[in-house]
């Protein structure tokens, strides 16, 4: 049972006249005491005729998944199979990150009748948003006093990564039929995709030469070839404790997924497989053997439920997941943090063994508060700041080129220019015929 405050304010209503005739009459205490009886009494009138909540049966209508800063309606469909209106007050419990406007709603209820109940909601993280009750309120009559009960009506909804890197999709599409139709690379030797026929020249190499087609022409003829179109595109997302740096307002996980969504969507309409794997020290998500908009699908959906995790990440362990995937040559993408060179030393551990077979990227968001600190030397504030992020730079120029030694590539950029310019740099391999 609930106190309303319309009861508190019956009570005090009548206190200062019933205390004032209670001294005038000299009664003392007895018609206050009298009084808050006969309060009480209308208090539990009202709660008894109050229609029951737990005679509600509650449907929820809300759709399965919704993108982060999208919103999305839950709508609540609520019957009353009791015997007495209800009036009431429900509350749907929302974790508040899924931002659930309004909070409340009032609801009268006949009867035997339906009503439905909407709200809007606007997520701000990823993952799961759940609402396990629901609280209704119901009041009596006159409002003095409710019945209240918590019913079991679990709701989920599950965020996805947003993917505004999107936009740069059909920039990139184009920019690959260009270098598929008119500037394919040709490469000579095994383990190639047959292309066309040509004539001999001068400085070809004599193991290209089709004998066959030569006795049909008389000519010598030579074989060209171009890279394969079925490669392996294998993106590793460091899920550690590097990765929940937030950097210009946005988590750098969420920025390598942007990346990994961009890059992936490029890769398959290349014709290329592309998998994934999400790990730290042990394997937070994996996406293996999609393709088209397969992959995508399953790709939003794994990345939605993973968080970085405090600890540190296990590169030893990496070369095995890629070899778990693929055991041919690859494009290894490993999406990660270089800022600091102590905790880059286990990736620049393990790249000879990644490089010796694989291509590999290294891809890194940079901070662009700290490039702007450098040149802002105003007061001697700035001035220690941008020594600070001079220093920054600095390391993360040094885990660079380590990394280059190694025979990996590196692409660094802000949160908003790192997904294109991985795309980008994805291109120019297959333009060099590194694919």
């Amino acid at each position: 049972m609930a106190v309303t405050g319309w009861f508190v304010a019956l009570v005090a209503i009548g206190v200062l006249p019933i205390i004032a005739i209670g001294e005038a009459t000299g009664n003392g205490w007895a018609p206050f005491v009298g009084w808050l009886a006969f309060c009480v009494l209308l208090l539990v009138l009202d709660v008894v005729l109050a229609g029951s909540p737990r005679r509600l049966s509650i449907y929820r209508d809300l759709p399965d998944r919704v993108r982060l800063g999208e919103t999305v309606t839950s709508s609540l469909f609520v019957t009353n199979a009791g015997r007495r209106t209800v009036r009431a007050l429900v509350r749907d419990a929302w974790q508040p990150s899924a931002v659930a406007t309004p909070t409340r709603r009032r609801l009268r209820l006949p009867p035997g009748e339906r009503r439905s109940i909407s709200q809007t909601l606007t997520p701000f993280r990823r993952g799961d948003r759940t609402s396990a009750l629901i609280i209704v309120r119901s009041f009596g009559p006159l409002r003095l006093g409710a019945r209240q009960a918590t019913l079991d009506v679990p709701g989920r909804v599950r965020v996805l990564p947003p993917f505004n890197a999107r936009k740069h999709l059909p920039s990139r599409l184009a920019r690959l039929r260009e270098l598929d139709g008119s500037s394919a690379v040709m490469v000579r030797g095994q383990g190639t995709e047959f292309d066309s026929l040509r004539e001999y020249v001068r400085g070809d190499d004599v193991r290209s030469i089709d004998w066959r087609a030569t006795a049909r022409r008389q000519d010598l003829v030579v074989r060209t070839w171009r890279p394969e179109r079925d490669r392996r595109v294998v993106i590793v997302i460091d899920t550690g404790r590097t990765s929940a740096a937030r950097i210009d307002n946005e988590p750098r996980i969420d920025t390598a997924f942007e990346s990994s969504l961009l890059l992936a969507a490029l890769a398959t309409r290349a014709g290329d497989r592309v998998d994934l794997v999400a790990y730290d020290r042990r394997v937070r998500g994996r996406v293996q053997g999609a393709n088209g908009p397969t992959l995508l699908s399953r790709m939003v959906d794994t990345m939605a439920g993973i968080d970085p995790e405090l600890i540190e990440m296990d590169w030893d362990a990496v070369p095995a997941q890629v070899r778990d995937i693929t055991a041919h040559r690859a494009l290894v993408v490993l999406l990660t943090s270089i800022d600091a060179p102590g905790a880059s030393q286990g990736l620049l551990s393990v790249l000879p063994q990644l490089t010796q077979k694989h291509t590999v990227v290294v891809a890194s968001v940079t901070d662009p508060d700290v490039v702007r600190a450098v040149s802002q030397r105003d007061r001697l504030n700035d001035v220690y700041r941008a020594a600070s992020a001079e220093r920054a730079l600095l390391d993360t120029t040094r885990v660079a080129a380590a990394i280059r030694q190694q025979g990996a590539d590196v692409v660094t950029g802000p949160p908003a220019d790192l997904p294109p310019a991985l795309s980008d740099h994805y291109i120019a391999l297959k333009a060099a015929g590194r694919l």
